[in-house]
């Protein structure tokens, strides 16, 4: 399928709106109220640290809402208020951060149901309004909504449209993109599916295996099942890997994508020698500003002198698990949750391992004076974080009196 053409004419159909509906003003207003806090805002002009009785908070200097997130979030409240008595349908979360969502159900803005991992468009009509979240949707489903003339809205972040934009550059000069992802994720699900041939990786150890297999060959068969989930139909290791390009899953560590990329630069160097490299090679920068700053000043958050750190997010947000992965490698308790109800007291609070699995950690807020770090992923609003700082405030005041 030629993706570029029919994204050109898609792009050109009266049923498709990617620029919002000219209620921007009121629709500003609205989310100001619903997911803006004074208290960040606070803790922002207090040069991001906050102290309060035993607690001192210090926040990331960039966390929270992207501009990507937060257009997507705006357009979306836009459809609604410019069809106040259609059906709307989005094709998936619109973010991921579950207060967001559950603020859409609550303005009848229907999910797509998902039957055994398949999602079931039949319950789509043609005189329907139909949103494409931040993430994007795959190449196929917006063919299925085009073909039945639904009003699409598509509030796709620029970021991931650049990414599909590369791995189309791939295709025409008939290189493998290589996508450093996770294959399940509805972004790279939806990147594959404007790929040529492709091969998704989800760590540097993949890559290496990928790498090793093409400067010296290997067991075919088990290459084949290792990536059974995470490569083009027909995948061939022995004649698709002559030729490579990066691409990346917008929300992953940025160091981990560049390192991927220059193993791959240094595989294919040494496999044809320096003059053939751009011959079988190619890298664009596709790495997301919003995510790169988060994940620096995360960095740069994790060399205070910190007991704790609280990483707020939805537990499916990629983003949000990457920065939890930066103060739990660096050996700081970390605990990654989606709301303030994860915090049940001083004593225990509910949160995501890296691992996916739940887990209660006992006595997580040590006695005595604390310093708390706070980030949160692009997806979490700031009321959220606030809800979480006043918590924490509140349980320390409790356990001071008690003391």
């Amino acid at each position: 399928m030629d993706t570029k053409a029919f994204k050109r004419t898609l792009q050109h159909s009266e049923n498709y709106n990617r620029k919002g509906f000219g209620h921007q003003a009121e629709v500003a207003t609205q989310l100001q109220s619903e997911y803006q806090s004074n208290l960040i805002q606070e803790i922002r002009d207090r040069n991001y640290i906050l102290q309060q009785g035993d607690v001192t908070i210090r926040l990331a200097q960039a966390f929270g809402f992207c501009w990507g997130v937060e257009r997507a979030v705006a357009m979306a409240y836009e459809t609604r208020q410019h069809f106040p008595s259609d059906r709307i349908w989005i094709t998936n979360e619109i973010i991921h951060n579950p207060a967001v969502n559950q603020r859409l159900r609550e303005m009848q803005v229907e999910f797509i149901p998902v039957n055994g991992n398949i999602k079931d468009f039949s319950v789509v009509e043609n005189a329907d309004v139909v949103i494409l979240p931040a993430f994007g949707a795959s190449v196929q489903e917006m063919q299925l909504l085009h073909d039945k003339g639904c009003k699409i809205v598509d509030t796709t972040c620029p970021w991931v449209s650049k990414v599909w934009n590369t791995v189309e550059k791939h295709k025409k000069i008939d290189y493998t993109s290589i996508i450093h992802g996770k294959y399940k994720h509805e972004e790279t699900v939806a990147t594959s599916s404007f790929a040529g041939k492709y091969l998704i990786v989800l760590n540097l150890e993949e890559a290496q295996y990928v790498a090793d297999y093409i400067l010296h060959g290997g067991n075919r068969e088990e290459f084949l099942e290792k990536f059974a989930k995470a490569c083009s139909a027909g995948f061939d290791p022995e004649q698709d890997l002559e030729r490579v390009g990066i691409a990346n899953q917008t929300t992953m560590l940025k160091g981990e994508t560049e390192e991927i990329g220059k193993l791959f630069e240094h595989t294919m160097m040494r496999k044809y020698g320096p003059d053939q490299l751009n011959q079988h090679f190619q890298s664009f920068n596709t790495i997301c500003d919003a995510t790169q700053e988060r994940q620096d000043a995360m960095f740069q958050l994790v060399e205070e002198q910190l007991d704790l750190m609280v990483v707020i997010g939805g537990f499916n947000s990629s983003n949000t698990t990457h920065l939890q992965e930066i103060p739990v490698q660096r050996g700081i308790p970390s605990y990654h949750i989606d709301s303030v109800e994860r915090i049940k007291s001083a004593t225990a609070i509910e949160y995501r391992q890296l691992n996916g699995e739940l887990a209660i950690a006992q006595n997580w807020l040590p006695l005595g004076k604390i310093v708390v770090g706070i980030t949160s992923g692009a997806s979490t609003p700031d009321k959220v974080v606030e809800d979480v700082i006043e918590k924490i405030f509140a349980l320390k005041a409790t356990t001071s009196i008690v003391e």
